[in-house]
């Protein structure tokens, strides 16, 4: 099931955008393998099926410190059509699984390389996490409130948006090049420079002098009154994305401003005074009594919705956005495809859960797989 049904792809265990990177590609079909650590077998008490970014893949646990360890890792590179790795830049050159080792097998191979700073680089040695490599962009300087400084955004721009979606991306292009040309290559992937393109509009917009650089002064990052979240009278919020002005006119029109004297929409400088203004309105009325009289009409209104409460909002029940797998409710595969609709998703596995069933699945020998765990090289949980 799936676009992606019968590529095969070799994902070293990591955290944050490598697993998430190689759940969008297994959620599109694609035959995903985890190599996880060997020591990581019965290491971890957490249920995994709890953690969604693991779903959908099977676990082999693999000693990379051990020469017959590396070389099933090796084994399994030269089935694969994609390899992700999230490790520091010249891990995977010390574990003797560099790029120029797996593509001398297997020189079709895509090599997916995950880092926060990029391979290489004054800084690319040094650790850090979605908020360092977001703060290096502009992105963290732009979002958050003129009283309280930047606000991490969770971790959406730089391991998910700027790294994960964008190793997905880089990979399946890479892919597709490598069918006509017969040759793989390697795919760098910089969070940095996934959360920097990310904000390529906002850029333009600082080149010709409209983006101000201060927090809560633009259209988009709370500075103006017809785009952003507004406190209701039983204290949850409302968000309100009145940008053009056939939709800013019938907002005005739908709260009781229509025929009120107001500063005109584009005027930047009264800005906080409309947005005092609409806040006095909003605060009459609950979310729900809001969401009764806007959310049928073209105001670009939603209700500020929770995670609990986002799952059983009728349009994304109708839409199936939210789906059970194992249990466990969570976002669905995204995006959808007419004709090869994507699966259902299986859990995600513990550490070394299916090492003997993964090894014969890619074709190891039962003897082979033996010795494996013997030795271990191989750890079965």
């Amino acid at each position: 099931m799936g676009p992606l049904a019968g590529v095969k792809v070799v994902e070293f265990a990591g955290i944050g955008p490598g697993p998430f990177c190689c759940m969008l590609l297994s959620d599109m079909g694609a035959d995903v393998i985890r190599l996880d650590r060997a020591a990581n077998v019965g290491a971890d008490p957490n249920e995994p099926k709890y953690n969604n970014l693991l779903r959908g893949r099977k676990n082999i646990a693999l000693d990379l410190k051990h020469p017959d360890g590396v070389e099933a890792a090796l084994k399994f590179c030269d089935q694969a059509d994609i390899l992700i790795e999230g490790f520091r830049p010249g891990v995977m050159e010390r574990l003797g699984l560099s790029p120029e080792v797996v593509m001398e097998r297997n020189p079709r191979i895509v090599y997916g390389r995950m880092t926060g700073w990029g391979q290489d680089g004054p800084i690319a040695h040094t650790a850090g996490h979605d908020i360092n490599y977001i703060a290096l962009t502009g992105a963290l300087h732009a979002i958050g409130t003129k009283e309280n400084g930047p606000t991490p955004p969770l971790n959406l721009i730089g391991d998910f948006g700027g790294g994960a979606l964008y190793m997905a991306m880089g990979a399946l292009a890479a892919y597709i090049e490598a069918q006509k040309s017969g040759t793989g290559q390697v795919v760098d992937t910089s969070m940095v420079e996934g959360a920097a393109s990310l904000m390529t509009s906002a850029y333009g917009a600082l080149a010709g002098g409209t983006f101000k650089e201060e927090r809560q002064s633009n259209r988009l990052d709370g500075g103006c009154h017809h785009y952003g979240a507004y406190e209701t009278s039983d204290g949850e919020h409302i968000a309100i994305g009145s940008n053009e002005p056939q939709f800013y006119k019938l907002l005005l029109e739908t709260i009781g401003l229509g025929d009120a004297d107001l500063p005109a929409q584009t005027d930047r400088d009264n800005w906080p005074r409309n947005r005092e203004t609409l806040a006095t309105v909003f605060k009459t009325k609950t979310r729900e009594e809001w969401t009764e009289i806007m959310e049928q009409i073209d105001v670009c209104y939603a209700p500020v919705l929770n995670m609990s409460e986002s799952m059983e909002h009728p349009h994304n029940v109708h839409r199936g956005t939210f789906i059970d797998v194992g249990g466990v409710k969570q976002p669905g595969p995204a995006p959808r495809f007419e004709r090869t609709p994507s699966d259902t998703p299986q859990v995600g596995a513990y550490a070394g859960e299916h090492s003997k069933d993964a090894l014969a699945d890619w074709g190891f020998a039962v003897s082979d797989i033996d010795a494996l765990l013997a030795s271990g090289a191989a750890k079965q949980r």
